[in-house]
């Protein structure tokens, strides 16, 4: 724990806080700090929304913040305003000049998730990746979760998933264990990492916020660099770019756990790892010279590779402390995360699925390839400034009928003009600038036998606060069709 942060916990009342964004994980941490004695805290958003000022409003009232500043320019003065301690939102940069300002000035610039790391008593689970860490850490949770059934050990679950732990921390005892979700924007600065350390896979991803792909993957580096002897990394041995991570971790004597469902024996993996996992005809193996544990993937309720994949990471992660009995209570239960390949119900023959969790090409690429033909797919969303170029032929295969909405719908239908197929010119593409008529287009476009999807392989604040929102606002208006 660093001196200023001891000197936050031990002396709350005489520290100058400020936050950065009053997003799902600032307003926790606020209530933590103000229940830790902080007296002094100011909030600082951007947005002016209705949603903002009745959370300042709120704040106000009860004491725990006594002031806010709201607007264009709301970090003009934060540099010179003489903080002891500014806790940003994952997603503003730690680099921009006010903030670099406000360091030099004096100020500890760092965040509710480094906090939480420093403060947690108990090992932590952490899992980052581009596609599948919500399933992932899903995944762990329950294996944990149901290993621990019954027992003094309480598995806490948390992180960029939707719940920010930092107000449970008075909660949480040594002898338990937390699972986190854990974006690229969180650990940017980071300095801790977790005992238990996942990476699902690499892929450019949000390049709007990160310079480039290389600070993207540095980003996601930090989820294992500050590891301690005994700590464990799980790596996918068949990207790219974490397979190179893979070879670095082992060359450093670290202790690393691999796996991949694309390969179907030990003899693919590097023989440094401790552990691997595969996927051996219908069985997903996680081997090792300590545990061994197989599942037959066809008793899996979710479809697709990628889900089966997610499982042999979350039993390599786990692997030592679960057991079979574990993995196959988990197994026989688990019918996914809510906005991922969700099934929403069938209407006159024609089936409507919720994606809207597939943020990025990759996803919806993983998504198609679960369906067979026949597919009315709705797209689109703001951009991140990544590739969409080999989504064009994975649409041009499964898709009949193109639905873009958002600011992404040019990359999207360019990605498919260009893909080499002859499908291209018999699917029919439309543009809508909002979900009520790209949803009437879909049900009009769809037959018996058809599939309609929602994957939108672009994130949601074109048009929605979260992938959330979407997907409930899409579910909505499916569940109105008649």
């Amino acid at each position: 724990m660093t001196n200023r942060t001891i000197h936050l916990t031990e002396n709350p009342s005489s520290a100058k806080i400020a936050v950065i964004g009053l997003g799902i994980s600032n307003v926790p941490l606020i209530r933590f700090l103000s229940r830790l004695g902080a007296k002094n805290i100011t909030v600082y958003d951007q947005s002016e929304s209705q949603q903002i000022c009745a959370r300042i409003d709120s704040l106000l009232a009860s004491g725990m913040i006594c002031k806010a500043v709201t607007g264009e320019g709301y970090l003009d003065e934060i540099g010179e305003a003489g903080y002891d301690v500014i806790f940003r939102a994952p997603a503003i940069r730690p680099d921009l000049p006010q903030l670099v300002r406000a360091s030099e000035n004096g100020a500890l610039l760092t965040s509710e998730m480094e906090l939480f790391f420093e403060l947690c008593p108990c090992r932590i689970y952490g899992v980052t990746g581009s596609d599948g860490k919500t399933t992932t850490t899903t995944l762990i949770w329950k294996l944990l979760s149901a290993h621990y059934a019954g027992q003094s050990t309480k598995v806490w679950l948390g992180g960029n998933i939707g719940r920010p732990l930092i107000d449970h921390l008075s909660e949480i005892g040594p002898e338990d264990a937390v699972v986190l979700e854990l974006s690229s924007f969180q650990l940017m600065t980071l300095r801790k990492s977790p005992n238990v350390a996942v990476i699902t896979n690499i892929s450019p991803n949000h390049l709007d916020i990160h310079k480039n792909y290389d600070e993207y993957i540095e980003a996601k580096k930090n989820i294992y660099l500050y590891q301690k002897e005994g700590d464990t990394v799980v790596l996918n041995f068949q990207n790219e770019a974490t397979r190179k991570i893979a070879d670095a971790c082992l060359s450093e004597g670290r202790q690393v756990r691999l796996f991949s469902a694309y390969f179907n024996d030990t003899s693919a993996f590097d023989e440094r790892a401790e552990g691997c996992g595969y996927l051996c005809g219908e069985e997903l193996v996680y081997s090792s010279s300590l545990n061994n544990y197989r599942v037959d993937r066809r008793l899996l309720r979710v479809p697709g590779l990628f889900n089966a994949e997610n499982l042999l990471t979350a039993i390599a992660a786990c692997a030592g402390i679960i057991t079979q009995e574990d993995i196959e209570s988990v197994v026989s239960e688990f019918s996914g995360v809510e906005h991922r390949l969700e099934f929403v119900r069938e209407l006159r023959g024609v089936k409507y699925y919720n994606s809207s969790i597939d943020s990025s090409p990759n996803r919806t690429i993983h998504t198609l390839s679960v369906f067979r033909k026949n597919v009315v797919l709705i797209a689109g969303g703001k951009d991140k400034n990544i590739p969409y170029d080999a989504l064009g032929p994975a649409i041009c295969e499964k898709v009949k009928a193109l639905i873009l909405v958002g600011p992404t719908s040019d990359k999207i239908e360019a990605a498919v003009r260009a893909a080499d197929s002859q499908r291209k010119d018999m699917m029919k593409i439309y543009r809508f600038e909002n979900y009520e008529d790209a949803v009437k287009c879909a049900y009009e476009n769809s037959v018996p036998g058809d599939t309609v999807l929602l994957s939108p392989a672009s994130t949601s604040f074109d048009l929605f606060r979260n992938f959330e929102e979407r997907g409930n606002v899409f579910k909505s208006l499916v569940r109105a069709l008649e």
